[in-house]
């Protein structure tokens, strides 16, 4: 079995044998058919690997580094020396240090290739126009990669006043790129993507981000799992049917890419809206977690490695009631064509399109009409969201040490339910009002599923499907609520609930579990009451 590896350099793939998913055709194709180039893509997606192969390429050739991949046998350009510049590795708070250290990486880099007549001027733009100009003049070109060209917009979209500035340096810097014949090909990547007033107005460079032939440069596809990760999807499926690896079958390798689909792909890049991506990390991190700890874990690994950055709470903030259609009630989000397609800058954007952008929502639709649909991508980044929305829709000071109480500890109904009128009593009824039952289940499932992973709707049964339910080790705890408009009518609900617990035998399937608590309960919407009142354990 091949190791595991979620390095940013191509050669560490070769010389420790690991697992490298072989896009060499889309770089291929990409080399043939394009000279200056921008994509982006979501961080920690695979963006400086891509930079890096392509790099290998270029300096290396293809020994012996490509053997056994897809372009080892029709790759004949000649090397050519490589600029890599990767701004994360330059100041984002200052713009003085950040032209110091960008002279100073192109003048090594001038140094190394003995460019005769070089001189470092005081501007990076300068400094690299005069590069290019001595390099046309002996005759010979250079390949240009930059990767995370937007670090230091990202990091300053808060501060209008130096967001400009580093703008207009980059716009100053990419415009002496432009018709430049000493470079043989320029790639730029980075997560975020702008228009009109962006660092790339008036350049050459064409942006693929959406273009359909590179869709699937950069993330895994289920093929690609399939074919490059057998072993690893054997040894899951292995721990999820508790057999051996080699009675794994065929239809437990696919359910098994089923739950892989479904916790991390979903990303579409795809102007079309046909092709679709996983995310690169989250997909290596899983497969690292079955093979160290011989279990299977769907853990939130991308997000987990990102944590909650400033745009990602402010956007779910402002647009909570927008995103609670799109979590519950499977309601798309949408952009104007023209926000979608030509976002100006950073700090004007859509924050829709930037949530985009930074991998929180994908593509839902095609980019040919003047609505473009978005959505959430998949289980992980679906969790993450709830999570944070159930911070901002519940008052956390009225939660204080209820969750391990609710998901482990409480044995007695009344306590349980007393335990969710707590919850009902910390949302803001101006906000949320509670008007139905599908209401009531909704903000009783944002709340559990926002604490706890292990919650979920519609469990399925021969005789009908359970609402909530809540899943431990030990208990399965099932809910059915229904809603009052008094106490009368509440009486008669807690009926309806107990009669269909026991007509459907919700709960009662396998996996068994050593508890199953199953309750009926009734909100009453009395404005003197606004709670469960009546409720039962069946």
């Amino acid at each position: 079995m091949r190791k595991l590896g979620n390095s940013e350099s191509f050669e560490k793939f070769y010389l420790n044998n690991q697992i490298y998913v072989d896009k060499t055709e889309y770089i291929y194709n990409l080399l043939e058919t394009e000279e200056r180039v921008f994509i982006s893509r979501p961080r920690r997606f695979g963006k400086s690997l891509t930079l890096d192969t392509i790099a290998t390429l270029f300096e290396s050739g293809v020994e012996p580094y490509f053997k056994g991949t897809w372009i080892y046998d029709k790759w004949t350009e000649p090397t050519y020396p490589v600029l890599r510049l990767n701004f994360l590795d330059l100041d984002k708070y200052s713009l003085d240090h950040f032209k110091k250290t960008l002279n100073a990486i192109i003048s090594s880099f001038a140094r190394d290739i003995n460019v005769k007549n070089y001189v470092e001027h005081s501007e990076p733009e300068d400094t690299i126009f005069f590069l290019l100009d001595e390099l046309r003049k002996e005759k010979r070109q250079i390949v240009i990669l930059i990767d995370e060209y937007d670090y230091q917009l990202v990091s300053n979209i808060n501060n209008e006043e130096l967001y400009k500035q580093f703008q207009v340096a980059l716009q100053n810097f990419y415009n002496n790129l432009k018709d430049k014949w000493a470079i043989k090909f320029l790639l730029i990547t980075g997560v975020t993507r702008t228009k009109n007033s962006s660092a790339f107005s008036g350049t050459d460079i064409d942006d693929i981000t959406y273009a359909s032939a590179y869709s699937q440069l950069i993330g895994f596809t289920r093929e690609e799992i399939k074919k490059y990760y057998i072993d690893y999807l054997k040894l899951a499926s292995s721990y999820e049917n508790n057999c051996s690896v080699d009675e794994v079958t065929e239809p437990q390798i696919e359910s098994m890419l089923d739950k892989l689909e479904e916790q991390y792909g979903g990303y579409c890049f795809d102007e079309d809206y046909e092709k679709k991506v996983f995310n690169t990390w989250s997909v290596n991190s899983f497969f690292q977690s079955v093979k160290s700890n011989k279990k299977i874990h769907f853990g939130d690994y991308w997000y987990d490695n990102g944590g909650v950055p400033k745009i990602l709470s402010d956007f779910v903030k402002n647009y909570e009631h927008e995103l609670f259609e799109c979590i519950l009630n499977a309601k798309f989000i949408s952009v104007t064509e023209n926000d979608f397609k030509f976002p100006s800058t950073l700090t004007s954007i859509d924050p829709k399109v930037l949530m985009c952008q930074t991998g929180y929502l994908t593509l839902r639709s095609n980019l040919k009409y003047i609505k473009i649909l978005l959505g959430i991508p998949n289980s992980e980044l679906y969790n993450a969201l709830l999570s944070i929305m159930a911070f901002n829709i519940f008052d956390e000071t009225k939660l204080v040490n209820i969750n391990e109480q609710i998901l482990a500890k409480s044995k007695e109904v009344a306590q349980i339910v007393s335990l969710l009128n707590t919850v009902m009593n910390s949302v803001s009824n101006d906000n949320y009002p509670i008007n139905s039952e599908t209401m009531v289940q909704q903000l009783v499932y944002v709340y559990l599923k926002g604490i706890c992973n292990s919650v979920s709707t519609e469990l399925h049964s021969s005789k009908g499907n359970a609402y909530l339910v809540i899943e431990s080790d030990i208990r399965r705890i099932v809910f059915e609520f229904k809603y009052a408009q008094n106490e009368i009518e509440a009486k008669t609900k807690l009926n309806e609930a107990v009669e269909q617990i026991k007509t459907r035998d919700y709960g009662n399937i396998l996996p068994k579990k050593n508890e199953l608590i199953r309750i009926a309960a009734v909100f009453n919407a009395d404005p003197k009451v606004r709670a469960f009142t009546e409720y039962q354990q069946v």
